[in-house]
């Protein structure tokens, strides 16, 4: 945002500052003036490896966009900066790329954790906040104007086709009991959450449920429990390392549930096959909003400058980055401005905008209409399951491989 006059006051939120920009826009800048684009990630701490990823599919879209001509026709420019999985530094670094960088338009941080103190910089600046990964509800239930969610569906709903294959299942394959780790985190306790309540409506049982901090690295004690329940599918709200340290707790107790869903760590790729071996992936079930061989608007571009840049196939969080590109330069293209952020908003609010995760839409508050694919490792690869018209593979397996 091009700002001529500033006014500067100072508002608390999430325990930082929020600095709120407020003045006369300057003057339309010219196609020599680059587009200056923001965003704050995790490249260190905790959630390092989603930030990554999603910084990469941040850099093949701005790179790609570039070769089509920037947007507006300039050319557009990314400005980081490092949030170190901390929610102080996180509204921090945005306040700093409002008041210091001058950038135009924002792009979010990854996961809802981040997001949700990082887009009150954004509401109380007027800034249009557009976030590849902020599914949590808590994200849409504040009267917000300027956020949106870049992917098709908020976290309480992104189980529902994994819950609705469950309930579906001849009564002598449906699992009796189901078990409900889960990391205590705004986005992945919202997915296990959703799950149970479908489940559970459907007269399936609850062996177990409980939430474990960010900080646990050794799952021995919950795997124990979770065994002793008599669990026959667990269902885990994961987000990347903890759902990996998981799954070796499991083996280390010999113990492996015939279903076994995790809401994140299965779609990080290779990095997953890594962290688990290659055999343990073999029936894992996940939710996911992308996959490398759909047929939606520049996919094929992106997965092989993906492939070409970093090699292998592109993971979700890089995807997903890649999307909120797409919707940040169709919207602007859209209004043809960027000093009037209030009018970027509103026509979010009423149109529909094709992307690499397919055509996505909004509601009033920001939050995203649409369903999630249901996705299974399966022989190495990542394949879809459900819907059948977006499936990869007919075959759905129990975990370690054994058909249903």
């Amino acid at each position: 945002m091009s700002i001529k006059f500033r006014k500067l006051w100072v508002a608390a939120s999430a325990g930082a500052l929020v600095v709120t920009l407020a003045g006369c826009q300057a003057p339309a800048a010219g196609p020599e003036t680059p587009m200056r684009i923001g965003a704050s990630l995790p490249l260190t701490g905790e959630f390092s490896q989603g930030g990554a990823d999603t910084q990469r599919g941040y850099e093949i879209w701005a790179k790609l966009q570039n070769e089509q001509g920037g947007i507006l026709g300039r050319k557009v420019e990314m400005i980081y900066k490092d949030d170190a999985t901390n929610q102080n530094t996180v509204v921090s670094n945005y306040n700093q790329l409002l008041s210091n960088e001058g950038v135009d338009l924002l792009l979010g941080t990854q996961s809802s954790l981040l997001n949700i103190p990082a887009s009150t910089v954004a509401e109380r600046a007027g800034m249009l906040y557009i976030c590849a990964s902020c599914a949590s509800p808590e994200m849409f239930n504040r009267g917000f104007k300027y956020s949106f969610f870049s992917q098709q569906a908020m976290a309480s709903d992104q189980g529902a086709t994994f819950a609705d294959w469950i309930i579906g299942l001849p009564k002598e394959k449906r699992p009796k009991k189901v078990a409900y780790p889960s990391l205590d985190d705004p986005f992945a306790t919202p997915v296990a959450e959703g799950i149970r309540k479908k489940l559970e409506a459907a007269g399936i049982e609850t062996a177990y449920a409980d939430t474990y901090p960010v900080a646990t690295k050794n799952f021995d004690a919950i795997v124990t429990a979770i065994r002793d329940s008599g669990a026959e599918a667990v269902v885990q709200g994961a987000q990347f390392e903890d759902g990996v340290n998981f799954v070796r707790a499991l083996n280390r107790a010999n113990f492996h549930p015939e279903i076994l869903y995790q809401s994140s760590s299965p779609t990080y790729g290779q990095q997953y096959v890594d962290g688990v071996g290659k055999a343990n992936t073999e029936g894992v079930l996940f939710s996911s909003s992308y996959h490398v061989d759909a047929d939606t608007k520049g996919n094929k571009e992106f997965a092989a400058r993906y492939r070409e840049i970093y090699g292998g196939y592109p993971p979700e969080d890089a995807a997903d980055g890649y999307a909120a590109g797409q919707v940040l330069a169709a919207v602007v293209e859209g209004v043809g401005r960027t000093d009037d952020q209030k009018a970027l908003a509103d026509w979010l609010r009423g149109n529909e905008v094709e992307t690499v995760l397919g055509k996505l839409s909004w509601n009033e508050d920001g939050s995203p209409r649409g369903d999630f694919l249901l996705g299974q490792w399966q022989n190495n690869v990542s394949e879809v399951v459900l819907p059948g018209e977006a499936a990869t593979t007919t075959r759905i397996t129990r975990w370690r491989g054994e058909a249903f």
